[in-house]
């Protein structure tokens, strides 16, 4: 257990369910440390694919196609849900989570917490400097420098192949609904993001019901997973006491 206290994840009948987001380019596999750190705390996760990312060859779906398929897999789930949204994925779980009476947290993982009306390239103003544009699809430039600084140079590697384009219509689409409005949220900024600056995370936060902070790079579940772990752990046991 390496030190770590395992806590409960059910109150009588009631199990809260983690559901995990990915960001652009990446897939469930990014989750895979954070998943196993849960585990030994006692807190099963469940991982969402989003469909805008794929291959060169494969159809190419926007946001609200991404936000689609977290919605589905959201409305089948009874007990109350904390979903942990990476990067982009903040703007797919804020579209995907909004109205749905189970979702009773949202943490924001280095993630863009946007509002009704934003799009990720409407606030960002302009593309970044390590977009590659080709057609409809977005890929990352010098995704070490920007994604992976401080992770290991095998895990950084590992994920460097695993990286797919996604859809340039994901940062084009605009919110029509923002979860956070009717739920509460925490947003976990991580101090050395190369990615989406710290600034940018701290004004996003003031829209947020709690910030932690992490000294880490765009990537805490793979170079921090166990802090990670507990982050979500902990916000957990708080949603389950009350239900």
């Amino acid at each position: 257990m390496n030190g770590i206290a395992m806590t409960d994840a059910t109150n009588g009948d009631k199990r809260v369910q983690i559901i995990l987001i990915h960001g652009g380019f990446h897939g469930v596999w990014v989750w895979e440390k954070v998943v196993d750190r849960l585990a030994e705390l006692g807190w099963p996760a469940q991982t969402v694919a989003l469909p805008s990312v794929a291959a060169k060859d494969q159809p190419r779906y926007g946001m609200h196609d991404d936000a689609v398929a977290v919605r589905r897999r959201l409305e089948i789930i009874e007990d109350p849900v904390v979903v942990v949204a990476h990067s982009y994925g903040g703007v797919v779980a804020t579209q995907a989570a909004a109205g749905l009476k189970n979702v009773a947290h949202i943490i924001y993982l280095a993630a863009f917490q946007l509002d009704v009306g934003d799009s990720l390239l409407g606030v960002v103003g302009e593309p970044a400097p390590w977009w590659i544009v080709e057609d409809d699809m977005l890929s990352a430039g010098r995704p070490f420098e920007t994604f992976f600084s401080d992770v290991s140079i095998d895990d950084a590697t590992r994920a460097i192949d695993r990286l797919q384009p996604s859809s340039y219509s994901t940062v084009t689409e605009q919110l029509t609904e923002a979860a956070w409005r009717g739920i509460e949220s925490t947003y976990v900024i991580c101090d050395e993001d190369q990615a989406l600056p710290a600034a940018a995370q701290v004004q996003m936060a003031k829209r947020a019901t709690h910030v932690r902070r992490m000294p880490s790079s765009h990537s805490p579940m793979l170079s921090r997973p166990a802090e990670v772990a507990l982050i979500i752990a902990d916000t957990a046991t708080q949603v389950l006491e009350p239900w």
